[in-house]
């Protein structure tokens, strides 16, 4: 089994996967699995470029990536780049220095690729009794891929909302106004109307949420007494559970949100915008179920997503 290395890029965290990968079996066993948040797309919404110490800060982290490589001797190494990266016009310079520590160019993939991966990804792990077509949605600092499909996807559609995005762009008071919140959800419902005419999201069996937002709402409603991987993948809520759970991310303090267990440092001052967008989705989702004569009642949240779906990608490339 080829060794690998995955790295996704986004807006608000870097991470890195490395796994021994079994491309026949579809299969991947983790070596390392860790994130940092470096906020890379901080200001890029309003500027439309990177700022200097968020580049500073994500390169250190690439830096520290590459030692990780070096040390367990990978033998490819995949970087991907995603909605951050796609918006900002000085890209170029975060391109060469991640090609100076790395010695591979980040790849910055459009939101179609991206939605792509993420479905690989998540099914990769899914419970193979839970009913297709599936419904992946990865919720991301600055935009959510929402991807149907059985075993490939069949539809799917990249929202510019996101954890960041949103938290930029609307909610700035602690807590947010219900003026901020009201706004926040306008541009969420418009994305997903559009996202509706792309997307048959009536056509969904199984909804599976992906990335640190949802998994953050799922510690919520689990009490969790910290983050706890194992406990929050595969994890099935019932709706109105996980709904309940945004609404009170979204109404906490950032000192509130700081003193939960499970949350972690870099989460704190966007979650509530996470939890925004994920309880929209799930409502908009449920909604046109209904209306398509089905029932859908609960969200499954998965920790496997477009890092391992970058990962089987580096090694089928070898």
């Amino acid at each position: 089994m080829p060794r690998v290395a995955a790295i996704d890029c986004g807006t608000n965290s870097i991470r890195l996967l490395i796994a021994d990968v079994d491309t026949q079996a579809g299969t991947l066993a983790d070596v390392v699995r860790v994130m940092t948040v470096v906020r890379l797309g901080q200001g890029v919404d309003r500027t439309g470029q990177f700022a200097p110490e968020a580049l500073e800060r994500t390169l250190a982290a690439t830096d520290d990536y590459a030692a990780q490589c070096r040390e367990h001797g990978v033998e490819a190494i995949r970087f991907v780049a995603t909605s951050a990266t796609r918006d900002a016009s000085n890209r170029d310079e975060f391109i060469e220095g991640v090609r100076e520590r790395l010695g591979v160019a980040p790849e910055v993939i459009s939101g179609d690729e991206e939605a792509r991966l993420s479905f690989r990804g998540a099914l990769s792990a899914l419970d193979a009794s839970r009913p297709g077509p599936y419904l992946v949605v990865d919720l991301g600092g600055g935009s959510t891929e929402l991807v149907l499909g059985q075993r490939e996807p069949d539809a799917a559609h990249s929202m510019d909302v996101g954890c960041v995005r949103m938290t930029e762009r609307h909610l700035h008071e602690d807590p947010p106004t219900v003026e901020q919140i009201e706004r926040a959800r306008a541009d969420v419902h418009a994305a997903l109307d559009q996202a509706a005419a792309q997307v048959p999201l009536g056509q969904a069996r199984t909804l599976v949420g992906l990335a640190g937002s949802i998994t953050t709402v799922t510690a919520k409603a689990l009490d969790l007494p910290r983050y706890d991987r194992d406990a929050i993948n595969g994890a099935e809520l019932d709706i109105d559970d996980a709904a309940q759970a945004c609404i009170e991310l979204l109404d906490a303090s950032r000192e509130e949100r700081a003193a939960m267990p499970f949350m972690h440092p870099g989460r704190v001052d966007v979650i509530g915008a996470g939890a925004l967008v994920w309880r929209e989705v799930m409502e908009r989702v449920r909604a046109e179920v209904a209306a398509a004569g089905g029932s859908l009642g609960t969200a499954v949240t998965s920790e496997h997503d477009i890092l391992d779906g970058i990962a089987f990608s580096a090694a089928e490339r070898l």
